[in-house]
């Protein structure tokens, strides 16, 4: 087989794998091709770029070959172009500097089998958030924290789990009505909880940790998707201004979480600032962002940075927002269509159709 040979039999793979993931279905042999997106943007363009320095365009199927793969990669960039540094800002910068308007948060999943409980406690302590979510704690974990932790964290909600999906929140505001759920599994719990910010406003805050589609235990996305329109559709329903944080177990650019955002009413923080790709903390070349924050048009963005390398094979995320409701209609995202509801009200009864995802 011939060099020439090789890029066209790559340029047919990633056109298979870039068009894959937009059948609607929810088997994870079919999900699981969302996750390297930049990675497969990256390789394409490559394989151009190498097509055109070392042969001569002249028969047909050459054109054809170069059109199709020119094609795939246009179509594969504007899925991650949003999150660029040079795309639009889906929410804008702090217009402000008020202490009490101001609200940072900081979540890690920490890995359950991670021993280095240190490095997470120095990093938390640095960052100085005024709330922390930890996923992925058992009791280990939780007694760890407990003593690793400023005096300041006066609130907290507690659920530690031997199944990888427990979950720990801290916070320094007061937390209000706070209740843990179990929107699909019995065994995966999510936080609903409102708190207080300095300057009297009350936020409405929702912590989730959805099951990934895996081969061994879940085959479908099908329980992770509806854990998260159901907070999809909480947050558009909510009445105060609402933050959603937590490991997803979702690509920023799929179809599931886009239709989340759009459901939910909601801004991507990352849109506009870069990738802050949070997993596989144990490889360069395969990482893509699962840790997500998402919020509502009241809130304006301070800082995002990813924490330190804490053992884990997540990275931390730290959010600085300031509030600011009354530039709301500057940022407010769009009403989602009652196509977009329909699909959503199906995926949170576990409804599954197959389509074309465009």
């Amino acid at each position: 087989m011939t060099f020439k040979n090789l890029l066209q039999l790559f340029g047919a793979l990633a056109i298979i794998l870039s068009l894959l993931p937009i059948i609607a279905i929810d088997y994870w042999w079919v999900r699981m091709f969302d996750f390297p997106h930049i990675q497969l943007t990256i390789l394409t363009f490559v394989a151009i770029v190498v097509f055109f320095m070392r042969f001569d365009i002249k028969q047909p199927k050459d054109y054809f070959f170069v059109v199709i793969m020119i094609g795939c990669f246009l179509f594969q960039f504007t899925k991650i172009y949003p999150y660029m540094p040079f795309a639009p800002h889906k929410v804008l910068p702090s217009s402000i500097n008020a202490s009490e308007k101001s609200i940072k948060l900081y979540t890690a999943n920490v890995y359950q089998k991670n021993k280095d409980t240190q490095k997470l406690i120095d990093d938390l302590r640095a960052k100085d958030a005024d709330i922390l979510l930890f996923v992925e704690t058992n009791t280990r974990w939780q007694q760890a924290i407990r003593e690793g932790l400023p005096e300041a964290y006066k609130y907290n909600v507690e659920v530690p789990l031997d199944n990888t999906y427990g979950m720990l929140l801290y916070s320094k505001f007061e937390l209000i009505d706070p209740v843990v759920k179990y929107l699909v599994d019995d065994s995966i719990p999510s936080i609903h909880t409102k708190f207080v910010i300095a300057a009297g406003d009350t936020i409405q805050l929702y912590n989730i940790h959805p099951t990934p589609p895996m081969p061994q235990h879940n085959p479908t996305s099908s329980d992770r998707d509806a854990e998260m329109m159901k907070i999809a559709n909480l947050s558009r329903e909510s009445k105060y201004p609402v933050i959603v944080l937590g490991d997803f177990n979702d690509v920023a650019w799929s179809a599931t979480t886009s239709l989340f955002e759009n459901v939910g009413e909601l801004l991507d923080v990352r849109k506009g600032r870069g990738f802050y790709n949070t997993f596989n903390a144990n490889s360069f070349l395969l990482r893509w962002p699962l840790d997500h924050i998402f919020i509502s048009s009241e809130f304006r963005l301070t800082d995002i940075s990813l924490g330190a390398e804490i053992n884990s094979d997540h990275f931390p995320t730290y959010t600085h927002l300031s509030f600011e409701p009354e530039k709301k209609e500057e940022q407010r995202p769009p009403t989602p269509s009652e196509e977009q509801l329909k699909r959503a009200k199906e995926q949170a009864e576990g409804i599954q159709r197959v389509e074309l995802d465009m």
